[in-house]
């Protein structure tokens, strides 16, 4: 190696060694590519201001200031007192208002505290009237800000004490270490709790700031640890736990809306589980009613429960849906409306609580999830799917329908409808082959599973426009359906967007088309609120179709985040 300069490294600097060290050594590098690497490197700014700090730091450290006094307050203070008596001049008056300055007072606290390097946290003094024979205390004390403390108490009907029920997961007593299930309290700020409510701790917490100190005997045992791992849950129903009379305590409770994704924390009390909203930024965990002790609520308040009212057939809106491809009928020809394995149109789902979910991204190559469009008639489904086979026939795709009736001369089977004997149709119902199927002029009419099967086999995205009670019977690790429910906008908007739009009453007679009715546009938006209603649940994605580009351009973006990005779903589904 060659010699750089006949001073040393310590005498020129390591600054100064830096930007001489390119051309130190640019003669002994042949390679012209190295030459540039070495010069760029070594001429890159942010290595030469890491130099820079690094020699101001050394300076600092080889100088080794130490402080003239560790007691700069009280030295302000008897200084400050000394002055009281001499504020005849106006620049002693101005010295002692400054060194009575909270900011000033608290800047020379902080230089004493860094000149003795007492860095530990003080220790609040023990009381003087502790009973030798009492049992082993901890005094604690919590800085309170308005965050919770994150725990609940409870009085013990055992030994008429007040102990700790719980802890939240992630909350200021779980972060702490200090407070755990089942110590008993004694005191909160000097003021003993034994004879009192756990109302009334309550209410001596909510009064209190800033540190607030207990005495707390540590319980017999340790907490148990979590028994069940962390699991995501999307919640199926809306909660709020100040309208909660049953929760233990309201303001540790987590409100939480239909469709949101929570993480559950703790499931080790079997009737409150502990959980966060996925993707807050708040780690304190609330209470939330665990599913079992949700699913007996609802069991006990569903006798109570009014049920909705049935929908009834209208002159116009009664029949097949036009998804088979057929007209509707009237009152006279409605014998039965859709069936889905012998379920009624409006049946009543399984109870809404929580359903398990996990992150899931669609693998390259691997099937397509269905795509299940619901909504009331006359909504739009229909066009919707239309706008998206036209924009995309490669990649989306419909089923085609089974019939028992006789092809026509310009049919073809598979390609209208796939063409079957009133025998087989029956015994494919019984058989459960059917998603849903009906009966219209004496024909059967249906989807099959197989002819969904058929599309997503195809690597396309099959759309099918159900009713909502069937989605239970889609609801498998097979289809994945992605549900989106499409529900008009208000009435008022119906009347004028609807206004000039007109409803095919006939396939076979196209002439045959009439306005949308005012009831039209009332049975649309009852039926939609009673579909959201008992369905709600079970819908991935809620459009209001009150334009339909609009309404098309959020139907296929969301499909487009499906397909591309990850997203929540039942957990069930990925075991396929």
């Amino acid at each position: 190696m060659p010699a750089l300069s006949s001073r040393t490294g310590s005498e020129i600097g390591l600054y100064e060694l830096l930007s001489v060290l390119p051309s130190q050594l640019q003669p002994h590098v042949e390679n012209a590519d190295d030459r540039s690497f070495l010069h760029a490197m070594f001429g890159e700014r942010s290595l030469h201001s890491l130099v820079k700090i690094h020699e101001k730091l050394q300076c600092y450290e080889d100088c080794s200031p130490t402080p003239v006094l560790d007691s700069a307050s009280s030295l302000a203070q008897d200084l400050s007192e000394e002055l009281q008596g001499h504020g005849v001049s106006g620049e002693i008056r101005e010295l002692v208002k400054l060194l009575s300055k909270p900011h000033v007072k608290s800047l020379l606290a902080v230089h004493d505290i860094v000149a003795r390097k007492s860095y530990d946290p003080e220790l609040p003094p023990l009381p003087d009237d502790i009973d030798d024979e009492e049992d082993s205390v901890k005094i604690i004390r919590l800085v309170k800000n308005k965050e919770p403390l994150g725990a609940t108490i409870k009085k013990d009907e055992h030994m008429g004490a007040i102990v700790v029920a719980r802890i939240m997961r992630g909350g200021a007593a779980d972060r702490s270490g200090l407070i755990h299930v089942g110590d008993v309290l004694k005191e909160v700020n000097g003021i003993p709790v034994n004879d009192k409510k756990p109302e009334e701790i309550i209410s001596i917490l909510a009064q209190s700031l800033g540190a607030i100190t207990f005495k707390v005997v540590p319980g017999l045992k340790e907490e148990a640890p979590n028994k069940h791992p962390k699991m995501f849950v999307r919640a199926l129903f809306d909660y709020n736990p100040a309208e909660d009379n049953a929760i233990p305590c309201k303001e540790a409770g987590l409100v939480f809306r239909k469709g949101e994704i929570l993480q559950v924390m703790s499931q080790d009390d079997a009737t409150w589980w502990q959980a966060k909203q996925e993707g807050n930024g708040n780690p304190r965990a609330g209470l939330i009613p665990s599913k079992h002790f949700q699913e007996r609520r609802i069991a006990v308040w569903k006798p109570l429960t009014v049920s909705l009212p049935q929908r009834t057939p209208s002159k116009r809106f009664s029949g097949l849906r036009r998804s088979f491809r057929l007209s509707r009928r009237d009152k006279k020809t409605n014998k039965s409306m859709y069936e889905s394995k012998k379920s009624e149109q409006y049946d009543t789902a399984d109870v809404p609580t929580y359903e398990e979910v996990t992150s899931y991204r669609r693998k390259q190559g691997e099937r397509h999830r269905l795509v299940a469009l619901v909504g009331p008639t006359g909504v739009g489904l229909n066009e919707l799917k239309r706008k998206l086979l036209i924009s995309d026939p490669q990649h989306f795709s419909v089923t085609i329908p089974h019939t028992s009736r006789s092809k026509r001369q310009s049919e073809s089977d598979g390609v209208e409808y796939h063409f079957i004997s009133k025998d087989h149709f029956e015994a494919d119902i019984q058989n459960n082959k059917f998603i849903e199927h009906g009966e219209y002029k004496g024909n059967y009419y249906g989807t099959s599973f197989d002819s969904v099967r058929s599309v997503l086999s195809k690597n396309k995205v099959c759309l099918l426009d159900v009713q909502p009670h069937t989605l239970r019977h889609l609801r498998t690790a097979e289809f994945k359906p992605y549900v989106v429910f499409v529900k008009p906008p208000s009435i008022e908007r119906l009347r004028e967007t609807r206004r000039n739009a007109k409803v095919v009453s006939g396939k076979d007679d196209k002439s045959s088309s009439k306005p949308f009715s005012e009831e039209d546009f009332q049975e649309m938006i009852n039926s939609s609120q009673i579909m959201e209603n008992q369905y709600g649940h079970l819908f991935d994605k809620v459009i209001v179709n009150d334009d339909l580009t609009t309404a098309f351009n959020q139907l296929k973006q969301a499909l487009r985040k499906v397909e591309t990005e990850p997203h929540w779903m039942p957990i069930g589904w990925t075991h396929s």
